[in-house]
């Protein structure tokens, strides 16, 4: 145990800490569900209801613009009605999606049904991570928050299985019938599971303070730590959000230059998440491997090894992210996405049958999660300021699902597009996001600062000092 972690344990109640967290992370599982679920489902869907490409590439997007939709909203969700709040409407339409989506009689109204879906992904998406990094001390919260990005990543792993045990043994013409329906129809317990957990966690101490609910807030900082340490942080939140109060009730203007600049480095890093392929992966893999693998049940069957992987991956993230930073899982892992993108390319492009492209995705995922999904996360939680992060968490994941409706519905007609597949087999967008990975990652290491034991209040300055050939010193000294 490393010194920091030993006065980490002194002062705070970890099993307390860890236990809320938990509990708050099951919006990630949710969000893994509901985004992987359709990875068993498409296929079927697309021949039930007779899809072109296009259509394809909606089935599964129409998710991804109910995200955009939520996670626009979740900031004024989670400054009116309260963190925990939040993610119980979430939950709810979590449920409501599940079971309207599996009884869909049309195309039109099963899009209608994952829409709202997605608007209860995209308010988990800004909100839980939001809701740990403010229960968690500074010194833990990277790993607390990268809990998030695990628990999604369990729950994508979960579906994989799932589907893959709702077809095995079955034909083809039950799944297109009836199986993509229980597919979908299966969130429901993940869902319900969730709502009722919520009511076993607290308010958000931060969100508390900023309503002037400072008995409340103490109480559970208090419980988080002790009473001597809830009051000097408490000040410390009342002193950050100070001049947010005296400025139109909490709202600081996003236009200011420092501000502005932190609310662009932080929407990009959002976005450009989505730019490395990872939804690709996440919702199209059966259909990548299918022609490879030897039929729908055997590309399932491969998919559960991607999701495993995934799992061991985040957990090495989680558990390197309070010990190397941000910055280095982000530059190396990063690599470590395109090469595996490049060669999965490859493999497709040579049309090689066996496990060589389940390797390359295997080892695209394990960088994916060490770097852009772990380390991306935190950070995105991390680097906006007490007064905006609520407004600033917002647009930056709701600029990532705009980012991930783009190449979630363009993937389909790129993969069949005709000359693309009759000169690249395939391999044309793998290439892309590889070479799109490399391009993030530097301007990541260029404009965004390790936040590794930075505290929330001292983030704005930190992201100030990064920035500071952009912004000017008066700005700098106005907006600390």
């Amino acid at each position: 145990m490393s010194p920091n972690q030993g006065a980490l344990s002194h002062k705070h109640n970890i099993a307390y800490i860890v236990r809320i967290c938990c509990i708050a992370a099951l919006g990630g599982i949710l969000l893994g569900y509901d985004t992987a679920v359709i990875s068993g489902a498409i296929g079927p869907i697309r021949d039930y209801f007779g899809l072109s490409p296009a259509q394809t590439g909606w089935a599964v997007s129409s998710v991804v613009l109910g995200s955009i939709l939520g996670a626009v909203s979740a900031g004024w969700s989670a400054l009116k009605y309260g963190r925990r709040n939040t993610l119980f409407i979430a939950a709810i339409l979590f449920s409501i999606s599940a079971v309207g989506s599996a009884i869909a009689p049309t195309f039109t109204i099963y899009v209608m049904l994952r829409i709202v879906g997605g608007v209860a992904v995209g308010l988990a998406c800004v909100v839980s991570p939001m809701y740990m990094s403010e229960v968690a001390p500074k010194d833990f919260r990277g790993r607390a928050v990268s809990m998030f990005q695990q628990s999604a990543v369990i729950g994508q792993t979960g579906v994989f299985y799932v589907n893959y045990l709702i077809a095995k043994g079955m034909t083809e013409e039950w799944l297109v019938d009836l199986g993509w329906r229980w597919m979908l129809g299966s969130e429901i317990i993940p869902a319900l599971l969730f709502a009722a957990l919520l009511f076993m966690i607290p308010e958000s101490p931060r969100w508390l303070v900023l309503k002037g609910k400072l008995d409340k807030a103490k109480e559970t900082l208090s419980r988080i730590s002790n009473a001597e340490h809830a009051d000097r942080l408490i000040t410390e939140i009342q002193d950050s959000l100070k001049e947010s109060r005296s400025s139109n009730k909490n709202k600081v203007s996003l236009r200011s230059p420092l501000l502005f600049a932190i609310l662009l480095i932080g929407t990009f890093v959002a976005a450009a998440q989505q730019l490395t392929g990872i939804n690709v992966i996440m919702y199209y893999t059966p259909e990548i491997l299918k022609p490879i693998a030897g039929g729908t049940e055997n590309a399932l069957f491969q998919t559960t090894f991607v999701g495993v992987v995934f799992i061991l991956g985040n957990a090495l993230g989680m558990y390197l992210i309070d010990k190397v930073g941000r910055l280095p899982l982000m530059k190396y892992g990063t690599f470590g996405c395109a090469f595996g993108m490049f060669i999965v390319g490859y493999v497709l492009y040579q049309q090689t049958e066996g496990y060589a492209a389940l390797f390359a995705l295997c080892l695209y995922v394990v960088s994916y999660a060490t770097s852009w999904g772990c380390a991306c996360w935190t950070m995105i939680s991390e680097i906006f300021p007490n007064s905006i992060r609520s407004r600033a968490m917002a647009i930056a994941v709701g600029a990532q699902w705009f980012t991930g409706f783009i190449v979630t519905q363009s993937f389909p007609m790129l993969n069949e597009n005709a000359f693309l597949q009759e000169n690249f087999n395939g391999a044309f967008s793998f290439w892309l996001f590889g070479v799109l990975s490399l391009i993030c990652m530097v301007i990541v290491v260029k404009f965004v600062p390790e936040t590794k034991g930075v505290s929330l209040e001292k983030m704005e300055e930190a992201m100030a000092k990064k920035l500071g050939k952009k912004v000017s010193a008066q700005t700098v000294e106005a907006n600390a």
